[in-house]
Order: C-alpha cells, then structure tokens, then sequence
C-alpha cells in the first residue's frame, strides 16, 4: 500500500508529528477520544475485546491493529467492519503525499507502519468515531501510539522480545511499553506483571502515572474454561458483574477481557462520567461476548477438528497448548509446527514438540525456516515422536488430514503466525502463497 520500508530511520515521534499536522489530524480530538493498548502477547484480543464493548454500548468505533492475517483492510476497522478498499486508496494517497511533503522538508525517511498510524488516525476523525482503540506496533516509548497522547493505556504481558529495540530485561521492556501513557494517565497492568509492581511504581510515580493490576485492583474470579464457551467474574471499584462471558478461547483470555472492561471503564470516567452501572454492565456483557478474532486457537475445520494458533512468542505458545488440551482434551492430536527464519526456533519447538506424539514440519511461504530444520529440532525435543516433513503447507494439509482422518484424530497448527494462516487458507481452498503480510 505504501511504498516505504517497514521502519524509516531513526526516532519517529517529530516527523510524524509533522505528518499529522499536515494532514490536518486534531491530536486534542484523537487524546480525548482514544485509549492505547500495548504488551508482548494478547495486544490484539485486548483491543478487540475493548472495541466491541465500546460498539456495544453505541459508540461509534475506531480500531487500529497490526498486523493483518488476510487483508491490509483488517487493520482499520469502524464498528467490526474493515475498511472500503476505495476508501482505503483515497486515504493512502493522500497520506502519501502528507509524507512526500514532510520528508523533502524535515528530509527524514518514514517508514509503512507511521504511514498506516497516520492513515487510522485520519480515517477515525473523518468518519467522526466516538471511541478509538490504537494497537501499539513495538514497545510504546517510540511507537507511533504514543502520539495519541492516551490518558488510559495498557501493558497485556510483558514477555523477551524485540531485546536490541526495548531491552534486555522484563524491567526495561515494560518501562518502554509504558511509556505509551501520557502524563497523568492510568496504565492498566496484565498478571504476569505483578511481579514487577516495585519497579513500576516507582518508575510511573514521577510522570503522574498510576498503575493498576490484574488481579489485584481488579479482580478475577470464578474462571470457566471449556469447548462450549469461557465465563468468569469481574471486579473493580465498586463495580462487580457475575458470569461475564467471552467469545474467544484460551485461559490468557481472562487477563484480556478484563484489561479490556478496565481500559473502556476508566476511560468512560474521565469522558463520560454520568453513565449509569447499569448500562456500563450491558456494554461489558455484550461487548466481551460477541469479541471474535481469528488466529487465536481458532478452529478452522470440524471434520477433522482442526485448531490453529497465531502466537509466535515461547510464551504465548505455551499458553496456547496448555488451553487447547484443557479446552479440547489432551489426546489424540497431530501437530502441524515450523518457525518464522527470524524467532527463536530453537525454544518455539521445544515448547511445542514433547506434548505430541505425531509431528508434521513445514514451511511457510512468508520467512519460513527450512521444515528438515525445524524437524531436527522436533526430533531433539521429543525423540519418541513420529517427525514428518511437508515441503509445501499445501503438502502439510493433505498430509494432516489424511493421518488425522485415518486415525480419528486431530489437527493443531502452531508455531508462527504466517504458518497458521497459510495453513489455513490453504485448508478452505485459498492460495497460500497469494497471501501479502507486513
């Protein structure tokens, strides 16, 4: 859509400023009306989820993720809905020409993701969005999130990622991720960032920033996990709804959910001050329980079951196997696995490979680590196991279906994103390698 590397060069933060300005975006307009979402996993799910409860309770509403799984449309949504590709033109050209224009002046080179911030920021005021929701790219101190000047913001989990970018160690990666808010605000803090409360604290004190924890400020209880749905219950200042449902999978979704109810409650306070309990525990409700988002222990298929998962880090992987056998049960699965050439391979199949005893290896077409690779490294984590490789993710297709039919058995597909939606259209027909990702 654009034609600009990935990153541009150096610190964002001034000449998209002065892209902003120049396309005429009101940064007062965009801080009053928008919340931040940042974190290592669950970013994605956390914002959808916050989306819909603000859609729920009849507010027009901007959504802005990265990346997309199918289409570059995915990434601009208005009320669940993708952006129009005609619309979508109109407004990179103009953004194109915003970025034309501050480059030959501040002769600076930006890079796609600024330009795809610019283009929601854009998009959101002109179709006059009542509530938006931004997804920060990487890390929050330098991410173009941060110009939303966001007074309530979010750190999902904080996990080893992008270390030469944000820092060696959980300290300094949720510091950069905090850096999202505003002085002034709130950051709402997921449960695997309890344990770095003292340095959080201390490090939000002088900006004015207060900080609020998952399971702990806010409370969650009563968790119900199964294949039929997932229910827990929620607490926080005085406000306490039973039975919350939510309509996506996995035990991590409980952090999010709540995050999510959290982020659009302190916002609601700060713009909407009068709205009743009442109505605020109808948009939650509603909002948490119609949230879908695909890529996330999605099933694809019922005959054979087949599951795939979008996570692409050691940790969110884990998560994900362990709520698939506690959702779907623990026997009788093949998994279909490979890497992205650039993650840590080596700890991705690790996680994955001892809990299978029949393992397919593949390669995705988009930065696919060679699949006799990843297979040495099934082999080294589960010598028990029965290792294929599939030289195509068409191959793995017909070769998972055929074992798991075969056998009255099952399909997981985990290791990296681009392997699960490859996999994935490839399984309902589509070309795999027809697929653009950013």
């Amino acid at each position: 859509m654009f034609d600009l590397p990935k990153y541009g060069e150096g610190i964002c933060l001034a000449r998209l400023a002065a892209l902003l300005e120049t396309l005429a975006v009101d940064r007062a307009w965009l801080q009053r009306r928008s919340v931040v979402v940042t974190g290592s996993n669950g970013k994605g799910s956390t914002a959808a989820y916050c989306a819909s409860i603000g859609n729920a309770h009849g507010l027009r509403t901007g959504l802005f993720t990265s990346p997309h799984l199918y289409q570059i449309n995915e990434r601009f949504r208005i009320d669940g809905s993708p952006i129009d590709s005609g619309e979508l033109a109109n407004l990179a050209a103009r953004v194109s020409a915003g970025i034309s224009e501050v480059s030959a002046r501040l002769n600076q080179r930006f890079g796609a993701f600024e330009a795809m911030f610019a283009l929601a920021c854009l998009y959101f005021q002109e179709s006059d969005c009542d509530f938006a929701v931004f997804e920060a790219g990487i890390g929050g101190r330098y991410d173009p999130v941060r110009l939303v000047g966001a007074r309530v913001t979010c750190v999902t989990s904080v996990d080893y990622e992008h270390v030469q970018l944000l820092g060696p160690t959980p300290e300094f990666i949720v510091s950069d991720k905090s850096d999202a808010c505003a002085s002034g605000g709130i950051v709402v803090y997921g449960e695997n960032c309890l344990n770095l409360k003292p340095h959080l604290l201390e490090y939000n004190r002088h900006r004015e920033v207060a900080s609020l924890f998952a399971r702990e400020q806010i409370v969650i209880d009563s968790e119900v996990a199964s294949a039929s749905g997932q229910r827990f219950n929620y607490r926080f200042e005085g406000l306490e709804f039973q039975a919350l449902e939510i309509g996506l999978p996995g035990g991590f979704q409980f952090n999010n959910a709540a995050i999510a109810a959290t982020l659009f409650l302190l916002w609601l306070r700060q713009t909407r001050p009068r709205t009743t309990p009442a109505a605020i525990e109808s948009a939650v409700r509603a909002g948490l329980r119609e949230t879908r988002w695909p890529g996330r222990l999605e099933v694809i298929e019922q005959n054979p079951l087949t599951v795939i998962d979008v996570g692409h880090t050691p940790d969110a992987i884990k998560q994900s196997l362990t709520s698939l056998r506690s959702i779907h049960g623990t026997d009788g699965w093949i998994l279909v696995t490979g890497a992205s050439a650039d993650k840590k391979a080596d700890e991705i199949i690790r996680a994955l490979a001892p809990s299978f005893r029949t393992i397919i290896c593949t390669r995705a077409y988009h930065k696919g680590a060679d699949a006799q690779t990843i297979a040495s490294l099934a082999r080294a984590a589960n010598p028990n196991a029965k290792v294929d490789t599939a030289a195509t993710i068409e191959d793995s297709v017909e070769l998972s279906r055929s074992l798991a039919t075969s056998r009255n058995e099952r399909i997981y597909v985990a290791g990296g994103l681009f392997l699960a939606i490859e996999f994935a259209t490839a399984a309902r027909g589509g070309n795999a390698r027809d697929l653009v990702f950013f």
